[in-house]
């Protein structure tokens, strides 16, 4: 079972992968990112509402109320909103080094909350996944505006708004299916998403790019991060997970002929080295 929770993180990982190689359709569109999140929230909601509304998987618990409330606002419009931010002040490649810090923050936070334990291991693997994720980020084009004290504040509240989703993933994982937990949480995200989204007209190409982020990235890349969830502990999933950016820079470059340099491929090896030690790992150590 455990081989099947690694191959379901890896698919949602390579899902997301797609992210960017889509969005740069819609973006070219000239659709501004914070709509592409909002679109991408509101459509990818009609596919979970409807699988939920069809398996009629609608339950929600009263005890669970305010947490969701919590995820959806730090996990949809806070995240969204922080990672903006910190490109808007640091430029993409330094948000994306600080936004995938998330393993990092799973570590610890699954220590303190989930009790998973803290292993040598998992460190080790954490530590090569950030390091790799930096050698990527930060040889594919430079860092617009340079390093400030609001850039890394937001870049590091995308990375640990970005972790909430392994440590509440976990949590409500058992209690609730995926199409179930995403009917309140991408609406209500979206909701406060709202207020600072610069609306404007689209072409049907980017209709079509944000169709395939919700329905590729978000409905179907959700189903396979939650039922991986199921076998595998949070901390692992997130450094499996890693491979996003790998995913990303592999698809890029067949899709856009983007090209890696020699320290970017260093970053895509120590991202692999990182989740072969994850695997590697006795099971409980």
């Amino acid at each position: 079972m455990l081989i099947k929770g690694y191959l379901l993180i890896a698919s949602a990982a390579l899902l997301w992968g797609l992210i960017g190689p889509i969005s740069r359709l819609a973006l070219a569109e000239g659709v501004l990112p914070l709509e592409i999140a909002f679109w991408r929230g509101v459509l990818a909601w009609v596919f979970f509402g409807a699988q939920a509304l069809w398996a009629r998987e609608i339950v929600l618990y009263r005890r669970d109320i305010v947490p969701l409330l919590f995820f959806a606002v730090t996990g949809v419009s806070m995240f969204y909103g922080f990672y903006q931010l910190a490109v808007k002040n640091g430029g993409a490649a330094l948000a994306a080094v600080l936004l995938y810090t998330a393993p990092a923050w799973v570590a610890v936070m699954a220590r303190i909350f989930l009790n998973e334990p803290l292993t040598r291991a998992k460190l080790a693997a954490v530590g090569l996944s950030i390091l790799g994720v930096a050698c990527i980020s930060l040889n594919s084009g430079g860092v617009d505006g340079g390093l400030n004290l609001p850039a890394i504040f937001f870049g590091l509240g995308a990375g640990f708004c970005y972790s909430l989703y392994y440590i509440f993933g976990k949590k409500f994982s058992a209690s609730y299916s995926a199409p179930n937990l995403f009917f309140y949480l991408l609406p209500t995200g979206s909701l406060f998403l709202a207020p600072f989204v610069p609306f404007s007209p689209k072409s049907a190409t980017a209709w079509v790019a944000m169709l395939a982020l919700a329905l590729l990235c978000t409905y179907f890349a959700y189903h396979c991060y939650y039922a991986g969830l199921k076998h595998l502990q949070a901390s692992k999933a997130a450094i499996v997970a890693t491979l996003e950016p790998v995913a990303a820079a592999a698809i890029a470059f067949v899709w856009w002929g983007e090209t890696l340099s020699p320290m970017a491929g260093l970053g895509a090896a120590a991202i692999l080295a990182g989740v072969i030690v994850t695997i590697r790992e006795k099971p409980g150590a």
